[in-house]
């Protein structure tokens, strides 16, 4: 187990890639604080680890407020000691289709707050305990349209770019305490979003929707679509050992679109 006697803590781990990521870190041995500010919905991934042998715990959060934050961090500190992991996987995705002139100073402000400076405030409450162990990984869920711009998704866009930035810098400012800061981009992933953009695509082209998600397929080198468990496992080798000389770096998960 890659993670044997660690404590990891992650935001957004109700379902779809974080609840994949939350049972994968489990699988390898890591007991977890389970952050987020729908604790009703996470209370299934919490069972499944604790069938595991986990300790899981839920820790209500609104990464919008950085009262809630600090609050948040300093009960986790309190109930396991330390923590050696954080994987920040909660975030939004902002207006759809609108070009930037059309998107409102509120859904840009809105989606900044949710995608940076939520993560930039979870890295902040955790980094001093980190510091003081001279040891931690934190990883940051971003995303392909951080590495890529794309029309109508400008809000989003920089917002990953953005957590790409901190990532980076984080990086360079934690180093000399062995800690490692990575970033995981994700591509389109298997499930609801997906199947909502293949049946946006169907509908305009006037094709079906398998041919829509084959159509999809075919922009990316290995001509399939990403899946949850597909990011979960690249979330783990940066949260391990395995990455230990690997820090601010991006890692693709996308099957070759980016390039």
């Amino acid at each position: 187990m890659l993670l044997k006697d660690r404590v990891a803590v992650v935001t957004g781990p109700a379902k779809g890639m974080g609840a994949a990521c939350t049972r994968l870190l489990a699988e390898h041995g890591a007991d977890l604080a389970l952050v987020g500010r729908d604790t009703k919905a996470i209370e299934e991934v919490q069972a499944e680890c604790r069938a595991m042998g986990r300790r899981a715990e839920i820790f209500f959060c609104d990464l919008m407020d950085p009262a809630s934050v600090d609050t948040m961090a300093t009960s986790v500190l309190s109930a396991f000691g330390r923590v050696d992991v954080l994987v920040n996987i909660a975030g939004g995705r902002g207006p759809l289709g609108k070009t930037f002139w059309e998107t409102t100073p509120v859904e840009f402000d809105e989606i900044l707050r949710l995608n940076v400076t939520g993560c930039f405030m979870t890295m902040r409450a955790f980094a001093p305990s980190m510091i003081a162990a001279k040891r931690g990984k934190i990883v940051n869920v971003g995303g392909t349209f951080g590495l890529r711009g794309r029309a109508g998704r400008s809000a989003y866009s920089a917002s990953k770019w953005g957590l790409r930035g901190i990532t980076k810098s984080a990086a360079l400012e934690l180093g000399p305490y062995d800690i490692n800061v990575n970033c995981v981009c994700p591509g389109m992933v298997e499930g609801p979003r997906f199947e909502q953009v293949r049946a946006t695509m169907a509908r305009k082209e006037g094709i079906s929707i398998e041919d829509a998600r084959r159509k999809h397929a075919s922009e990316y080198a290995l001509q399939r679509i990403s899946t949850d468990q597909d990011v979960a496992n690249a979330v783990l080798f940066l949260a391990s050992d395995l990455s230990r000389q690997t820090t601010g770096q991006d890692l693709a998960v996308d099957g070759g679109w980016v390039i």
